[in-house]
């Protein structure tokens, strides 16, 4: 279980500009749960993902996975407990490195490396494997370069090596956002493959509506650091994407837009 107690978080504090983006905040996920999450630019969406995964501080409120408070965790211990995959399939992978090396390196990440090789031979059937669920013809591959891959084709290898290690909770920053439609969809049908096989605990910003009605167990919609809709169970089942663009409609009638 995730939870978000108290949160406050301020941005330029003590200048003119300053701004409050969370006000005691509070979001609790549980186990296995899918959750999308929408809302217009400035919302709250990928600052709420950064604050859970440590990559901006709290100004106050606390932070809980399971029973434990990470909130003074720093980010590189809670990437062990949490994976991410990010909207620019760059972010993801390592471009100058071959498939077989990103493959080892996520295998062993939250270990040291010592002076021990960085591949481990004995694991690259393994990897092989794995590669091969994607369906992108990426096993026979293994000593290409992925800086030549296909944005699809990376992200991809991303969604893969984020989950590699047992992790407890799967972040999705808009993770098809910079890719064309058809790759998107591919992209989407593994990361439900994914997401039910391993049983993860995930939250997914996006802005494709379609995808955050068809897609996962719970909807979230923020706005101005605030949760404006939760819906879950046969609420999520039948909610639509015009009931969505019509809160977003009221949302921006509200603001005066």
């Amino acid at each position: 279980m995730l939870r978000l107690q108290n949160i406050n978080k301020y941005y330029n504090t003590g200048t003119v500009n300053e701004m409050c983006l969370f006000q005691d905040f509070n979001l609790t996920i549980e186990d296995k749960q899918f959750v999308s999450v929408v809302g217009s630019n400035g919302s709250g969406k990928t600052s709420m993902l950064n604050i859970i995964c440590g990559s901006i501080p709290l100004d106050s409120g606390s932070i809980f996975i399971g029973g434990s408070d990470i909130t003074k965790m720093p980010e590189h211990k809670r990437l062990s407990r949490i994976g991410r995959v990010y909207q620019n399939p760059a972010m993801g992978t390592c471009p100058h490195m071959t498939i077989l090396e990103n493959m080892a390196l996520a295998d062993n990440k939250g270990r040291p490396f010592h002076l021990m090789p960085g591949t481990n031979r004995k694991r690259v059937d393994h990897y092989r494997e794995l590669l091969r669920t994607l369906g992108l013809g990426l096993e026979d591959k293994l000593p290409v370069k992925v800086g030549v891959l296909s944005g699809g084709q990376r992200q991809a290898m991303a969604l893969l090596m984020s989950t590699m290690t047992p992790i407890e909770f799967l972040i999705l920053d808009e993770h098809t956002a910079a890719l064309d439609p058809k790759t998107a969809e591919v992209i989407m049908e593994l990361t439900e493959k994914i997401i039910r096989e391993k049983q993860l605990t995930t939250i997914m910003v996006t802005h494709n509506l379609r995808y955050a009605v068809e897609y996962g167990d719970r909807l979230l919609m923020m706005h101005q650091g605030h949760t404006v809709m939760d819906k879950s169970g046969s609420e999520k089942q039948d909610l639509t994407i015009d009931q969505i663009l019509s809160q977003f409609n009221k949302i921006s009638i509200e603001c005066g837009n």
